[in-house]
Parts: C-alpha cells; sequence; structure tokens
C-alpha cells in the first residue's frame, strides 16, 4: 500500500507570523496557491486513489486544486496533531477545525469518514499519545482493507505523528515538509 502525504501550501497564519496564528480558518495564499498548482503538475490521480484531507480550509483547499474532481473524503483523524507533543503549548486557532455542518455548507460534494469516533470538536491536535495511537490504527486499518493509493493532505506535525505511528523511528522538526511537501510511503 503506498501512502503519499501532501503538506498544504503557504496559509495565511503564516503572514506575518507569529502574529497571525490565531487566525480561524486560515485559507491559502496566493503564494499557497502558487505551490500547490506547481505540484499538481508532479502529480498524477488514478480514478481509484483515495484523497484523505483534514478538516481545515487551508488543507480543503490544496485538495481541490490537486485532486479536482476525485472523490475527497474529510476526516479529523488526519486533522493537526501537534509535534512534538507538548500540552503546556497553546491550542492555536489556526488549528481549529471545521465541524461537519461547515464542511457541508460551504464544500457539499465532500464526504467523511470518522468511524463515529468522538473527534469533530477539538480534533487529535492535543489527543492524549495512546487515544490517537488507537485512532491511527483504526484509520490504518481501514486503508489495508482497500488497498490502493492515499494521498493524506495534512499539517507538519500530523504527518510526523503518523509517519512515528506507522513505524519511522527518530524523526523530528527538522523532517517537516514544508509547504506543499510531498513524502512517499510504502506500507
Amino acid at each position: 500500500m503506498e501512502l503519499i502525504f501532501i503538506r498544504h501550501g503557504h496559509g495565511e497564519h503564516l503572514n506575518d507570523y507569529p502574529n497571525q496564528l490565531n487566525k480561524i480558518h486560515p485559507g491559502l495564499t496566493e503564494l499557497g496557491e502558487m505551490q500547490v498548482s506547481k505540484l499538481r503538475n508532479e502529480l498524477s490521480f488514478d480514478s481509484d486513489d483515495v484523497i484523505l484531507v483534514s478538516p481545515t480550509k487551508r488543507t480543503i483547499e490544496t485538495a481541490l486544486m490537486l485532486a479536482g474532481n476525485h472523490n475527497i473524503i474529510v476526516t479529523p483523524l488526519i486533522g493537526p496533531r501537534m509535534f512534538p507533543q507538548n500540552l503546556e503549548f497553546p491550542f492555536l486557532k489556526c488549528d481549529y477545525i471545521y465541524s461537519k455542518q461547515d464542511i457541508r455548507s460551504q464544500y457539499n460534494k465532500l464526504t467523511f469518514l470518522d468511524f463515529d469516533l468522538d473527534c469533530w470538536n477539538e480534533g487529535i491536535n492535543r489527543m492524549d499519545e495512546n487515544l490517537f495511537e488507537q485512532f491511527g490504527k483504526q484509520l490504518l486499518s481501514w486503508m489495508e482493507k482497500n488497498d490502493k493509493r492515499y494521498y493524506i493532505i495534512s499539517h507538519d506535525g500530523t504527518i510526523i505523528n503518523y509517519r512515528i505511528l506507522f513505524g519511522e523511528a527518530g524523526l523530528t522538526r527538522s523532517d517537516f515538509l514544508g509547504e506543499a511537501g510531498v513524502y512517499k510511503m510504502t506500507l
């Protein structure tokens, strides 16, 4: 099974850094749109690929630019997640996730995946490590049953957390992908 992690393009919350980190639901900037547009020319999607996206504006915009008419599935299981985990760090407003109702009203063609888990309020950002591991393994089990190529459009911290969950060791913040970065992994 091939996993292709993609980090969203440059977001509005990164303008005037760090003063905009408490901007709610930041979208892509013009630079972010250019980064994603360039990335679109480097990727190809097959009709049976699965595109999973975090429930934030910047990741949904990235997914729509990259995948166009493909089936895009929104899941809080790949929403923003802090790395490294430190509950003393503040919960930044830029990492608030959309509710299902917000997504339905703004992006009516998107579908959801959540296994009926209670993770739409705060998402996985500051979730206990053991609970995150449980949820992540449930997502992996679902992916293994479908044996397809998965594009996971998310955030730097989330991508690192999943790479660790899927068996990589010794990762640090220096392993972040950066804007519109791509990391491929085979399981």
